[in-house]
């Protein structure tokens, strides 16, 4: 599946509590799994929330 980057988070934290910035940045294309993310509707607009880790690849910023 293929899509495009609306927002992203601060990042994760690691084993130490650190966070760790994300390679992904609003506005990236990008590629995941057909059954990856949680579905949800805002303002009537579907979108999916996902983790970094579920993203198979970025196509283009």
């Amino acid at each position: 599946m293929e899509g495009k980057v609306v927002a992203v988070g601060p990042g994760a934290r690691n084993e130490q509590g650190q966070i760790v910035a994300l390679d992904v940045k609003a506005g990236d294309k990008i590629l995941f799994g057909k059954w990856s993310g949680t579905e949800v509707k805002i303002d009537g607009e579907e979108l999916l929330i996902m983790k970094e880790s579920d993203i198979l690849g970025i196509i283009s910023a």
